[in-house]
């Protein structure tokens, strides 16, 4: 059997990371068998889908890196690939189910249905379409259709026993058929259902396994029940847990990002993206938590598929983007924060300041504030930042005129200009932190930089000078009187 697997996105809005994480394990399973992993785009709903947001899931995905073997953008040989271009099948097929007695005519108004709903609330029933329909002759049915009614086509559904079947993930699962409603199918304006098309592209395409979030588990029976009428094969059935906040909800934008393009525009790699997601349902032998996804592929299957909820920690993506960057080269990573900053500015500077924020780059878009200092002539701070809570300001004046004194006269490379502020600081008998720390402020703005060795190399004997005068100035100043009321 060649492996055929599907990621079936809505172009309803942005495209959101959990398509991402289904779309790995899929892809990972069908390239790990030598199969094909199809892009599917489900653009039924007619008011919500837009080209821009399709555009947006192509993007996104190929960002990551989750390619596909077939698409609405590439072909393959079982399109079209957007449900919008195959309304025509879905109506023959359900239709089809009709005459075959497996489904039935429903014409229905919104009111009633409303009614029956009021009702069965009252009742504490669940709710569920009554069966009115169903139990009309069906040349009333077809009076009502004449006569311009306005009708849907639900499956027909049992009302006793129970629906079971296997999930790779979850083993032997089991819902009473009482429980299921007689689903649409086809819709007043002659659209299809996600239920109906789902089913239909995933036979028609040959899909041999659907691996999909675990919040499709309840609407399996149903997908059982058109295979079952049809006379098809079901596929292999896989539900994998859905992505969690750390209160164990479902994962909502009002609690963690789920945009792909926020993590693309925040500046996480796609790598370090896609390994997270990993980790989200998979573990790696000794579980080892850095690794490519050809090293995933290779250790993957999908009994092996943790069915917790994962719990998406921000924190621990932070701690996974940061492993990624460490280890790019510097001409690489200098590469990738063109478009966060870098690109405005001189290479050869970038060349060498990348190196010295590389350990402290959480995502790329903190290069702009980590580099700020290094840019510009003018630096926004308070004279208070540079004296220290032991020291006083004349001591503080006189760290500074002395470390210009001795600076100015340095060869302006790191290894001396360490070991001249170092023996300065014996001189004036203060520890090392108490010298460095108004010339770091002075020079940069700031309390907590890359060495100061490599940032006053990197700045320039000239700019470095030129603002520790501006400091000295700066606690020469009178202190500004508050303003009267």
């Amino acid at each position: 059997m060649t492996v055929r697997v599907r990621i079936a996105p809505s172009p309803t809005g942005d495209p959101h990371v959990g398509t991402a994480y289904v779309a790995l394990f899929n892809r990972t399973w069908a390239h790990k068998n030598g199969g094909q992993f199809l892009l599917r785009i489900e653009d039924t709903d007619r008011v919500r889908s837009t080209k821009e947001s399709e555009k947006m899931i192509f993007d996104s995905l190929g960002w990551l890196g989750l390619t596909w073997d077939e698409g609405p953008d590439i072909g393959g040989p079982f399109g079209p690939y957007r449900q919008s271009e195959r309304v025509e099948t879905y109506l023959k097929h359900a239709t089809g189910l009709v005459e075959k007695g497996a489904a039935y005519y429903c014409t229905c108004t919104a009111d009633r249905l409303e009614a029956v709903r009021k009702a069965q609330a009252a009742a504490k029933l669940a709710p569920r379409y009554d069966g009115h329909c169903r139990n009309l002759p069906a040349t009333e049915v077809r009076k009502q259709i004449d006569a311009g009614a306005p009708w849907v086509i639900r499956l027909k559904v049992a009302s006793d026993g129970e629906c079971r079947f296997k999930d790779v993930v979850r083993g032997e699962v089991v819902f009473a058929w009482d429980q299921i409603d007689d689903q649409i199918l086809l819709k007043s304006d002659g659209w299809p259902t996600y239920h109906l098309a789902n089913v239909v592209d995933d036979h028609l395409m040959e899909i041999t396994h659907v691996i999909r979030a675990e919040e499709w588990i309840s609407s399996t029976p149903k997908h059982i029940k058109l295979y079952e009428v049809f006379g098809w094969e079901p596929p292999v059935w896989c539900h994998v847990p859905l992505l969690r906040n750390k209160d164990r909800t479902k994962i909502s934008k009002r609690k963690n990002p789920t945009s792909l393009r926020w993590y693309e525009e925040q500046g996480y790699l796609p790598e370090a993206l896609v390994n997270f997601l990993a980790l989200m349902g998979f573990s790696m032998p000794e579980n080892r938590e850095i690794f490519t996804p050809a090293e995933m592929q290779e250790h993957f299957h999908i009994d092996r598929i943790n069915a917790g909820g994962p719990v998406f920690d921000m924190e621990k993506l932070d701690w996974v983007n940061g492993q990624y960057i460490r280890k790019l080269p510097a001409e690489e990573l200098a590469r990738r924060l063109g478009p966060f900053g870098a690109a405005g500015h001189d290479p050869a500077l970038v060349a060498r300041i990348v190196p010295l924020i590389q350990d402290r780059l959480r995502v790329l878009s903190d290069y702009k504030d980590l580099t700020a200092f290094f840019f510009g002539d003018a630096l926004a701070y308070e004279a208070a930042t540079l004296v220290g809570k032991k020291q006083t300001v004349p001591d503080v004046q006189g760290h500074l005129r002395a470390a210009r004194e001795t600076l100015a006269a340095t060869p302006w490379d790191a290894a001396a200009l360490e070991t001249r502020l170092k023996e300065l600081a014996a001189t004036r008998n203060v520890k090392v932190g108490e010298l460095f720390m108004p010339v770091r402020v002075a020079v940069t703005g700031r309390t907590a930089t890359p060495p100061l060795d490599r940032t006053l190399e990197v700045l320039g004997r000239e700019r470095s000078l030129a603002r520790l005068d501006a400091a000295i100035a700066k606690l020469a100043a009178p202190a500004k009187a508050p303003e009267t009321p």
